[in-house]
């Protein structure tokens, strides 16, 4: 991910109080400009703050106004990208209280860098008001702001505060995906895919009812619905299983995992044999993956589930592998030395045994 002077650093800034000079009729945007000098070792987040308190300070408090200036900033195509995200922020701030004409704005000015965080305080304010006000984005003629329609109402959007009305029930929600999920943008299908997917961490059942809607025998969208419900294919769910054909009882013969080695170290990679036959008498499509139950801080394991591949084996056919699994440390994963697991699983299925290794420290 780039670094945060690299998203909002004090060029951008700097540009930023230009735009916003001209479109104040040449007032200066002091404050932004001295914004751009005061960023050191801010993080993007906070950078993002200060940037959006110094927007609201150089324009005017009344909102017609606001929106006046940002209009007239938005004739300049210099106007785009990350300086104009602590912008969509400060439209957040100077116009809840006036509602429906602020997500105008954002929908204007989503185009130039998305709006998806900055409706989200209008969704948490009146959900069912701001979903009133974004229906009719679905049919707009850019893809960005129909986008900012399913990214702006994911109950679990990454970086952005959560939507607890739509966790509890995304229902609300859903004509707004239903309206996407043909879209002619494969921008704004894979948009409709995370949010379903979103959707599925907490109702499967509402996500699997939704993708067997959207699900054409023309398979034009297959790849949503199966993003959609990548989660629930991973968690081995039956339903999203069966929705995509592959049966969870598939008559498959599983050889492995046969270990190169028992014992690895932290930094190593742990290599493994599989293969896969279909004994039975008609093509059976298959999701293989594999399970390793890493060792935690306090010696129990918890599962995670790594792809392997998705296909359909004729009758008889016998598909087989290596894997090379690496336990390099990053920064979302932290190893822990001891007595790990790894399995096979077909269509969520496990099978075979759990078969033990050894992790050992690096140093």
């Amino acid at each position: 991910m780039p670094l945060a002077d690299e998203l909002l650093g004090a060029a951008t800034v700097d540009a930023l109080a230009d735009r916003l000079t001209r479109a104040l009729d040449g007032r200066p945007a002091d404050a932004v400009r001295r914004c751009a000098t005061a960023l050191d070792g801010l993080s993007f987040s906070a950078r993002t703050a200060a940037v959006r308190d110094a927007v609201l300070t150089d324009l005017p408090d009344a909102y017609p106004d606001f929106e006046r200036v940002l209009r007239t900033a938005l004739d300049d195509p210099g106007f785009t990208g990350w300086m104009t995200f602590p912008v969509n922020e400060a439209v957040a701030v100077r116009g809840l209280d006036v509602f429906e004409p602020a997500l105008d704005l954002l929908a204007a000015l989503t185009p130039r860098l998305t709006a998806e965080s900055a409706v989200r305080p209008f969704l948490r304010a009146d959900l069912g008001r701001a979903l009133r006000a974004m229906t009719p984005w679905t049919g707009h003629p850019d893809p960005h702001v129909r986008r900012l329609v399913s990214e702006g109402t994911r109950p679990r959007l990454p970086w952005a505060p959560r939507l607890p009305e739509l966790i509890t029930d995304p229902s609300p929600a859903l004509p707004l995906l239903d309206a996407l999920h043909q879209d002619d943008s494969a921008y704004v299908r894979r948009s409709v895919a995370n949010h379903l997917n979103d959707i599925s961490r907490d109702h499967p059942a509402t996500a699997v009812a939704a993708a067997s809607r959207w699900l054409r025998p023309d398979g034009t969208t297959e790849r949503l619905v199966r993003h959609g419900l990548r989660t629930l294919v991973k968690a081995g769910d039956a339903a999203a299983l069966t929705l995509l054909g592959h049966a969870p009882d598939a008559p498959v013969d599983v050889t492995g995992p046969t270990l190169h080695t028992a014992e690895i170290r932290v930094g190593d990679h742990l290599v493994f044999d599989y293969q896969v036959t279909n004994t039975g008498d008609r093509p059976s499509p298959v999701v293989v993956d594999y399970v390793i139950h890493h060792v935690k801080a306090n010696g129990t394991r918890t599962p995670k589930v790594f792809k392997l591949t998705t296909r359909t084996l004729a009758p008889g056919e016998r598909w087989a592998g290596t894997r090379r699994h690496s336990f390099r440390p990053i920064t979302t994963r932290r190893y822990h030395a001891g007595v790990h697991l790894v399995r096979l699983q077909v269509n969520g299925v496990p099978r075979g045994e759990d078969v033990p290794f050894l992790l050992a420290d690096g140093t």
